[in-house]
């Protein structure tokens, strides 16, 4: 499998399936012998971003770091794979616009099957006022409206999301078999 570096952007809720299937794909690209980095939003915040905290400057912050080093993977041949929230549809486009093959997946999921999943009691919390900003709660995600790559994660599968994404990736000439 031959590739170009590029940028694969999931977006959605906390708790909606971005890792899960940023993770299927990650996996897919390197059994094809492609150099592959994913950046995990939970993980960039930890390393990457640490000291930030959740008020839109900072969230904002975050996302362009992130942006950033997708960038300067994806200009050196390498998949760079971001799993973040990025709740704000400004600066997802501000980082669209510094990259060169930038391809938004939006994730998405109804809030009430997000509260019945929740893995991590996270909307519990939040809706019990015990989690201050909570995006999808109490602070605001702004839907992409136009994402390259869509799908709903309570209508299907990780499997069959992964597979609208490779073939999109296939179409475009990102990927080639």
């Amino acid at each position: 499998m031959q590739h170009k570096g590029f940028t694969l952007w999931f977006t959605g809720l906390s708790g909606a399936g971005k890792s899960t299937v940023a993770n299927l794909i990650g996996e897919r690209l390197k059994k094809g012998g492609a150099k592959v980095e994913t950046l995990d939003g939970d993980v960039v915040r930890t390393n990457l971003s640490k000291g930030l905290g959740f008020s839109k400057k900072d969230r904002d912050e975050n996302i362009r770091r992130i942006g950033f080093v997708c960038n300067l993977l994806s200009r050196n041949g390498v998949v760079a794979i971001a799993a973040a929230i990025s709740p704000y549809a400004a600066i997802r486009n501000e980082v669209r616009r510094a990259a060169e093959n930038f391809v938004e997946v939006y994730v998405e999921c109804p809030l009430d099957a997000l509260i019945a999943r929740d893995p991590k009691g996270l909307y519990k919390k939040a809706l019990a006022g015990e989690i201050a900003n909570f995006t999808g709660v109490s602070d605001p995600y702004e839907a992409p409206e136009n994402p390259e790559v869509r799908f709903n994660s309570s209508e299907c599968s990780a499997e069959e999301a992964a597979g609208k994404i490779w073939r999109y990736l296939l179409e475009k000439g990102l990927l080639s078999a």
